[in-house]
């Protein structure tokens, strides 16, 4: 068995006189949040136990936090550095500007099939919420509620829970079909299977419509109006609810149209961000700002339920090798017409689902070198 987290997302009914208090409980928070930010910015101490002996004291008298959500407010900290170490390999002051109140499940917060109990800086407070969705995840014989974060958008309150159970453990030996999945701007996706079958999902229209986003975006930059700036927050945050959504619903769609034990295979595309200095200026923000991660990241847990697995591959020549007689030529690929042609035997083709059958070629050798039996048809 191995375990997978997935973050339960609700919405919390709030009245008025609750507002106030929550408001200057997670003001208060963040406040102490950049006050400790400061003082591991100076020393560099990440050590829980060194960082409490030292602030503990100022964040009870200074901010009047209670005493777990002075360790909250600490442990909120050591975790945003080390995120932004781990990815940047450098010292960098994390600001904490939204409002935000990080719960430990059973101490600052507990949930009930309806009641939302929260701790504040003047007491416990008991609040209804949108039960959609929620109800299975009571039984924790099965399901563990986490650190959950409490956040506020544009006046409406949302927690947001981790949640941790078991799946079965997915195993290459159990593996009865292999995909390969080209991610791209032109399509979504471009797939190609154990049956010799193609699939895509065309991009054009999400193009378009990001390129409407980015085209108001500009509009109300040069405003410079307070009303302008929050319109700016306001169409960023529904863009990024609008693309994770369309994520959610092509990786759903490729775990549901596939069987269980099913070999997922992507390009690794971590450096996807630095090859975007060779892009046309023009063209930058598109594939900037793409988001093949999300997409990655939900198509990993919703394998893992249902007992497949997701590999990463080198990326290279994926879209110039011939995947008939593996010839290798930067030519091969016409970008502009998206038309994979082999110089060497002709063969013919898209060029995303050239990428997608090379990926399927190199999940096929995975399975090879990893000595699993043969069973898998292969080309």
């Amino acid at each position: 068995m191995e375990q997978i987290t997935v973050t339960a997302k609700i919405q919390v009914s709030v009245f008025d006189t609750d507002k106030v208090l929550l408001d200057n409980t997670m003001s208060v928070y963040c406040d102490a949040c950049n006050y400790v930010s400061d003082y591991v910015f100076r020393t560099h101490d990440l050590k829980q136990f060194s960082l409490n002996k030292v602030l503990y004291s100022d964040l009870r008298e200074r901010f009047g936090l209670k005493s777990q959500m002075a360790q909250s407010v600490l442990k909120t900290v050591i975790a945003r550095y080390k995120t932004i170490l781990e990815n940047q390999n450098k010292w960098i002051r994390p600001s904490f500007k939204k409002p935000q109140y990080d719960l430990v499940w059973n101490r600052d917060y507990s949930l009930t099939q309806n009641c939302f109990s929260v701790n504040t800086l003047n007491g416990r407070v008991k609040l209804p919420y949108f039960t959609k969705g929620m109800n299975k995840y009571f039984d924790h014989t099965i399901y563990k509620f986490g650190t959950a974060k409490l956040v506020n958008r544009h006046g409406k309150y949302f927690l947001h829970i981790p949640v941790t159970y078991d799946v079965e453990e997915a195993s290459l030996s159990d593996v009865c079909n292999v995909i390969g999945i080209d991610r791209g701007i032109n399509f979504v996706v471009a797939t190609y299977d154990s049956k010799h079958k193609s699939g895509f999902v065309n991009g054009k229209s999400i193009k378009q419509k990001r390129a409407a986003y980015s085209k108001l975006r500009k509009e109300l930059q040069m405003r410079q109006t307070p009303s302008a700036r929050r319109r700016l927050k306001a169409i960023g945050s529904r863009e990024n609810r609008w693309m994770q959504d369309i994520n959610h619903q092509v990786s759903k769609a490729l775990v549901e149209n596939n069987p269980k034990h099913t070999l997922f295979v992507l390009e690794d595309l971590s450096g996807v961000r630095n090859a975007t200095e060779r892009v046309r200026t023009n063209d930058r923000y598109v594939s900037v700002s793409w988001s093949f991660y999300d997409l990655e990241q939900k198509l990993i847990y919703k394998a893992k339920q249902n007992q497949s697995t997701v590999i990463k591959v080198d990326p290279r020549y994926t879209s110039q090798c011939c995947p008939v007689c593996g010839h290798i030529e930067k030519s091969n690929r016409n970008k502009r017409i998206h038309l994979f042609t082999c110089k060497n035997c002709g063969y013919k083709s898209n060029d995303d689902r050239i990428g997608a059958m090379n990926l399927y070629r190199m999940g096929i050798n995975y399975l090879e070198d990893s000595q699993v039996p043969d069973t898998v048809t292969s080309e």
